[in-house]
């Protein structure tokens, strides 16, 4: 396991955006307005639900977000995706801070539940990833994980089985 912090403010995130945080050639967070997380409030590799590891990362929901302007007008609500970007974002995240290189790729996800919105007056998403599988041999490197979103304390998105690889090709 490599030696970093186990939470990251905006700066570090956006550090991480631009290939300096886990170096050239490895995982990478996108930049603004698709970086979907304000702050990595805890991280590990051997905790969560499963023991194999976890993420919990915020993001701060304010009206002038760019999505709610188009989706829809007269009708703004943050698009279901983006929120599960935001949980394969921070699932990539992790492997590149186990010390795994490579880019980040998502793979897929098993089952998607969405059971609410996100509209200009909630105020903050909580994102939680447990892993469920990390894997690293010669040829493979990935991670498995459920996760779910919260807005202001009640949970809109639940996942099962996302998978994302990293690449060193």
């Amino acid at each position: 396991m490599a030696d970093y912090p186990t939470s990251f403010d905006k700066e570090a995130l956006l550090a991480c955006a631009r290939g300096e945080l886990f170096g050239p050639g490895n995982a990478q967070l996108p930049l603004p307005p698709m970086l979907m997380m304000d702050r990595i409030t805890d991280i590990s590799g051997d905790g969560g639900e499963h023991g194999k590891g976890h993420v919990t990362a915020e993001f701060d929901i304010t009206p002038d977000l760019w999505f709610f302007e188009c989706h829809f007008p007269g009708n703004p609500i943050m698009p279901g995706c983006l929120g599960l970007d935001g949980l394969w974002q921070l699932t990539g995240f992790n492997l590149g801070w186990r010390g795994w290189p490579g880019r980040g790729y998502a793979l897929g996800v098993g089952e998607v539940k969405l059971t609410g919105m996100v509209r200009p007056d909630r105020r903050m998403l909580t994102y939680r990833v447990d892993f469920t599988k990390a894997v690293q041999t010669r040829r493979l490197t990935m991670g498995v994980a459920d996760g779910t979103v919260h807005a202001d304390g009640e949970m809109i998105y639940q996942v099962k089985d996302m998978k994302v690889a990293l690449s060193e090709s």
